[in-house]
């Protein structure tokens, strides 16, 4: 009797303690943070660009406002759009990116305006995403996914944007969470779950949300792993004009709770939410692409409790800034440790102070 307490008390001393290491793990991720990474795109390159920063505040591109992956050379449709990056548990850095050029008519790529016919698929009409991985930021890996070509049942996708990705630990994989449209119906939010070399997607795509008006469009998800265990989710709801709602749910793939009420402070439409946390203090920043300004921005809103936002203004017209580009869209912010950032400053040439 005696002999089968000491092992119970042995077990549940070894629960104790892997429960307290997970949890001293999970806190010192992030005192081990000392910079920002935003990755983003350009209409005028469809590229991937990333921008750095040591304070949140100003970012930098590390190229100089110059692709550090050019869209031709990656992408069936020789474009990329919608860049987001993630950190996943294997330490990796994952970005997934819409597989599209508007412009590859203008540009020579092909000689109709869409990949496929527009009055069968609807405007813009790709099939897929580009998926990449590094352990670096500066050697990736990439694969091409169309969705017609793994999941016959998809044969009639009319497009498939925005892609996003995180780690989802009741599945255990990399979960990615996009907007698509099925013939010509509305767009609507999806996720799935990747290989964990992150080249394809493995299972077929379910519903991530239903707006409660059939008639909106839904699109743009960004979810984001909160400290009570909860996630939170931003999105775009299509209305007149177009802005950013949230939602939560205590799981990554569903569940989340409808609120009707309107986050962004635009008059105009915007799109692309992207949530991310200030290094040591706790505050959020909503970040998003505001379409309807020309020329187009991003705009920034902050808050604590995810119930009140304090307008943080647009780059270059506020506390945030940009120092060597301009009109970013689509954008996503990562933390990095002071030795990542400096190896990707180190390795463009950067002249980074920490």
């Amino acid at each position: 009797m005696q002999r089968n307490l000491h092992i119970l008390l042995f077990l549940l001393l070894s629960l104790i303690a892997c429960k307290t290491s997970k949890q001293t793990s999970r806190s010192n991720s992030e005192t081990e943070m000392s910079a920002y990474l935003m990755a983003y795109f350009k209409d005028d390159d469809h590229s991937l660009h990333l921008a750095l920063s040591t304070d949140g505040y100003t970012f930098t591109d590390v190229n100089a406002g110059k692709p550090v992956v050019s869209g031709d050379t990656i992408a069936s449709q020789k474009g990329i759009r919608d860049p987001h990056i993630t950190r996943g548990p294997d330490g990796a850095f994952y970005v997934a990116m819409t597989d599209l050029h508007i412009f590859a008519k203008e540009k020579g790529y092909r000689d109709t305006q869409w990949e496929r016919p527009q009055d069968a698929y609807d405007w813009g009409n790709n099939r897929g995403f580009v998926l990449m991985k590094s352990y670096d930021l500066i050697n990736w890996t990439h694969s091409n996914f169309l969705f017609d070509e793994h999941f016959p049942e998809l044969e009639n996708i009319g497009c498939a944007w925005a892609p996003q990705t995180i780690y989802d630990p009741k599945a255990e994989k990399m979960m990615v969470y996009f907007t698509m449209r099925l013939d010509h119906g509305f767009t609507k939010m999806y996720y799935a779950y990747t290989n964990n070399d992150f080249t394809e997607i493995i299972t077929k795509p379910e519903l991530l949300f239903t707006y409660p008006n059939p008639e909106v469009q839904v699109l743009d998800a960004d979810i984001a792993p909160l400290e009570d265990g909860r996630y939170v989710m931003t999105y775009v709801a299509q209305e007149n004009p177009g802005g950013i709602k949230l939602a939560f749910s205590d799981r990554a793939n569903g569940g989340y709770t409808y609120d009707a009420e309107w986050i962004d402070q635009e008059p105009g439409s915007c799109e692309a939410p992207n949530i991310w946390k200030r290094i040591g203090e706790d505050k959020w920043v909503l970040m998003y692409d505001i379409f309807s300004i020309n020329p187009h921005n991003f705009g920034f809103l902050e808050t604590t409790d995810f119930k009140t936002f304090k307008n943080l203004g647009h780059f270059n017209e506020g506390v945030m800034k940009t120092t060597n580009f301009t009109s970013p869209k689509h954008g996503a912010v990562i933390t990095l440790t002071q030795k990542e950032a400096r190896a990707l400053a180190a390795h463009y040439a950067m002249d980074l102070k920490f």
